[in-house]
């Protein structure tokens, strides 16, 4: 009897601490959303165009893109005088790429498409995640560059994780680190955001961002950030060579 009150009381333990766990992730994810102006201004975001400043490799170069919310997105990037597209579509995606010896556009690989795919939300994979079939675990605590963050992990419907590193007094996202297997192979994904402000109608973003991964790294600085303005869906339909 005395072992059968103990396993219970075990039980017990362990079921509150899972308990206690998920409404930890739950309170930091809503801290999040609340950071970003709260689900109303988080839940109208349904365009997004940016302006940037790029360093590919310690090379200067300028980009635009265009985000349209689970429909699109692409990118048009100057560099050594060439222009560099990629876009992507929730049933395909294609590149233009004279540098890789591709001036005309050519539809992606799947995997490429993958990668991509993860860009078309414009508020992000946290917001509204469990509606989405994604699933959140608070990790702990952690630290990006100095500054303390909790660590939260995201798996998504698609089986792809995403974790999320996240000020513990801003409760802005520092850090991103999404891991995916591309062809056989594991490949992570690390991007660092900084210099938060408030557009000119008041959303929250970063205009600052770095992203590595293998072979990779570019840095982003934003001169123009566009919330909600009319976006032609025509820019994301591949030409015609």
């Amino acid at each position: 009897m005395k072992i059968l009150r103990n396993l219970l009381a075990l039980v017990v333990s362990f079921m509150a601490l899972l308990s206690t766990k998920a409404q930890t992730a739950e309170e930091v994810v809503n801290k999040w959303t609340n950071a970003m102006g709260g689900k109303e201004k988080l839940a109208s975001m349904q365009t997004l165009y940016i302006e940037n400043d790029v360093s590919i490799m310690n090379n200067a170069a300028s980009s635009k893109s265009w985000l349209v919310n689970g429909k699109g997105s692409k990118t048009e990037t100057d560099f050594s005088g060439q222009k560099i597209i990629d876009c992507y579509t929730v049933n395909n995606g294609w590149s233009i790429n004279p540098l890789a010896g591709q001036p005309t556009a050519t539809p992606m690989p799947a995997s490429q498409i993958k990668m991509g795919q993860l860009q078309l939300e414009v508020a992000g994979p946290l917001f509204n995640y469990a509606s989405k079939g994604s699933k959140v675990e608070l990790m702990g605590k952690d630290n990006v560059n100095g500054a303390s963050v909790y660590k939260l992990k995201l798996i998504n419907s698609g089986g792809i994780e995403m974790n999320f590193f996240i000020s513990d007094s801003s409760y802005y996202i520092l850090k991103e680190v999404t891991k995916l297997n591309t062809d056989g192979q594991d490949v992570e994904i690390n991007v660092v955001k900084s210099d938060y402000r408030k557009t000119e109608d008041g959303f929250v973003m970063p205009y600052s961002t770095e992203v590595s991964f293998p072979g990779l790294s570019v840095s982003l600085n934003s001169k123009k950030i566009l919330v909600n303005q009319p976006v032609d869906p025509q820019i994301f339909e591949m030409p015609k060579n």
